[in-house]
């Protein structure tokens, strides 16, 4: 199967290799000009503009998959859409509010084309384990992209369908909510090891063995344990702490609902006051752990 991947940061251009790696092709279409050259290394076909991408497809829909910043996916819709022909597959497969992937979806339906939104986990780990994908859209453009869905997920990964446009992000961005909570749960407990009453605690050691059949055995755990092997005091870590905005997202749609989520609404804040310069071992460790896992910043 073909598709265009537009946007060639770190997680395009993951799926992108993966794709090629699966027998698929794909179309590299990025203003970076570096790292379209860096997708064509690995097998890609270049494409010097939109139009020049939908030339590409010859007797076969054109599928189209964003994987860009949410703040960009507005005006990248947009200049789809512009020239997308009917029949045409928008995929988005970026963190987008969920709430504008349903605008966005109404919008390609009136052009004729068929909008996706996949929400894709795995960062930076997926080309090794394969990456946890959450689609909505519509059941038969779900069947269409199994064939690509199945190749990225390979050989640990998964996908699932989830229903009518908006609700893969949905899906998503709880993901990520919780993810925060799991951060921060994790973060808490490496600090009170660390300034609790027992001098010298081995962190590192108390990770890898809560990986050996523990009930908080994880891949977080697992990544937070390789982090205090490689450094226990942190020290490349100023302690602040970005957001990408799911879980505030999801604290959104909580408050609508009337649903309570202290643990997520705790994490965030928690976020919120590291950049105002509330840091500590705790945020320090958080900010490692986005690193590890997403290749996020280290530091403000």
């Amino acid at each position: 199967m073909k598709l265009v991947m537009v946007g060639l940061g770190k997680m395009g251009a993951q799926l992108a290799n993966r794709l090629i790696e699966k027998g698929h092709s794909v179309v590299a279409f990025d203003p970076n000009e570096a790292a379209v050259q860096t997708a064509v290394g690995f097998g890609a076909e270049a494409a010097n503009g939109r139009a020049d991408a939908i030339h590409k497809f010859v007797n076969e829909p054109v599928v189209v998959w964003l994987m860009i910043p949410a703040q960009f996916i507005a005006s990248e819709v947009t200049a789809w859409l512009e020239e997308l022909p009917e029949g045409s597959i928008l995929i988005d497969g970026g963190n987008t509010d969920f709430r504008i992937t349903k605008q966005n979806a109404l919008l390609a339906s009136a052009k004729r084309v068929t909008f996706v939104d996949v929400g894709v986990s795995g960062g930076v780990l997926g080309t090794e384990n394969g990456f946890s994908m959450m689609v909505g859209g519509s059941s038969e453009s779900y069947q269409q992209l199994v064939p690509i869905l199945d190749a990225l997920s390979s050989p640990r990964g998964g996908h699932a369908f989830f229903g009518e446009p908006g609700s893969g992000h949905y899906v998503k961005m709880v993901h990520n909510a919780i993810e925060y909570g799991m951060m921060e749960s994790l973060a808490e407990g490496y600090r009170m090891l660390k300034e609790g009453p027992f001098e010298h605690l081995d962190l590192a050691e108390a990770g890898a063995v809560w990986q050996k059949a523990s009930v908080i055995e994880s891949t977080l755990n697992s990544l937070a344990s390789e982090i205090l092997h490689e450094d226990k005091e942190l020290n490349d870590a100023d302690g602040y702490v970005a957001a990408s905005g799911e879980a505030e997202w999801t604290l959104q749609v909580a408050k609508e609902r009337s649903i309570d989520l202290p643990a997520i609404q705790a994490a965030v804040d928690v976020r919120r006051n590291s950049q105002d310069g509330e840091t500590s071992y705790t945020t320090k460790l958080l900010a490692e752990l986005r690193n590890k896992f997403g290749g996020h910043k280290i530091n403000k």
